[in-house]
């Protein structure tokens, strides 16, 4: 078995769980940390062998995944985080097993993460990169004063880990395939979108990619500053990445790229952060 801890986070993700677990049963020990899902979730990880933790959150800090870092009772020092929408191809699982076996020689791993947008795997177009494995004494997610934008609740938003350490990149892609309606999709991402445009609006979001490291920093600082920057992503998406290869999944897929960062935009434009006392709360969730 491959000595690593995966934690999954759920709430209410029964028709994607399964093909998560999956794609995971090569490793050590696999937690499922659930917030109060109704539709099942827990009973399809506990019949795959996970381990299902309940959380509760407390309305403070930490989140959620820094909960688990801190809470869950891990066997050994490396994590991997999953949502339950993503799966390991083969050739991924392949490579962490000889990445263990012959030991680890950075504290964190990126990972390319590949979309199935409208059923279809996405060959080119923009894809994300996770930080999504590493060695957990030398991680932590900070807090990020966010307590204010009500719509991103419970979970870290969109950041990377903070890692002591070098940090390296694995070869083979993640999937993201969200099996759950399209209008999930537009759902979750008006949310992060609140997020995003709250943080842009009084600098706490160039803070925040102040500690991305070297060059991606350097990419963040501009794509925020870009002028049109809805029409930027699109064309990068879609021509520079080659999105257009893709076909009309490629198409729609840069679309709603480009949709997601209009929202943001267009959001800054009316977006008033209230006098909410931002202090961080060292309250754990039960």
């Amino acid at each position: 078995m491959i000595p690593v801890s995966v934690i999954v986070m759920t709430r209410n993700e029964a028709v994607n769980l399964r093909a998560c677990l999956e794609s995971v049963r090569e490793f050590r020990e696999v937690f499922v940390v659930d917030s109060g899902s109704t539709d099942g979730t827990p009973d399809i990880a506990a019949d795959m062998g996970a381990v299902v933790v309940p959380f509760m959150w407390d309305g403070g800090y930490p989140k959620k995944k820094q909960w688990c870092l801190e809470r869950l009772p891990f066997i050994g020092d490396w994590v991997l985080y999953l949502d339950a929408d993503e799966r390991l191809t083969p050739a991924l699982v392949r490579e962490l097993a000889a990445l263990m076996r012959d030991g680890p020689r950075h504290a964190g791993y990126f990972v390319t993460g590949r979309p199935v947008f409208l059923g279809q795997r996405l060959r080119f177009g923009a894809a994300n990169h996770k930080l999504i494995m590493m060695d957990r004494h030398r991680a932590s997610f900070p807090v990020v004063p966010d307590l204010d934008v009500a719509t991103m609740w419970e979970v870290e938003g969109h950041y990377q880990p903070v890692v002591d350490g070098r940090i390296g990149r694995l070869k083979h892609p993640l999937l993201h395939e969200d099996r759950k309606p399209l209008s999930t999709w537009f759902d979750r991402h008006n949310r992060y979108s609140d997020w995003e445009a709250a943080l842009c609006n009084d600098g706490r979001m160039a803070t925040l990619v102040d500690r991305e490291r070297g060059l991606r920093r350097v990419l963040k600082h501009i794509r925020s500053n870009t002028p049109m920057r809805p029409l930027m992503v699109f064309l990068h998406a879609y021509v520079l990445k080659l999105g257009l290869l893709d076909g009309r999944a490629g198409f729609h897929h840069a679309l709603a790229r480009a949709f997601y960062h209009w929202q943001v935009d267009v959001k800054r434009l009316t977006c008033v952060s209230p006098p909410t006392d931002r202090r961080p709360s060292r309250r754990q969730a039960p």
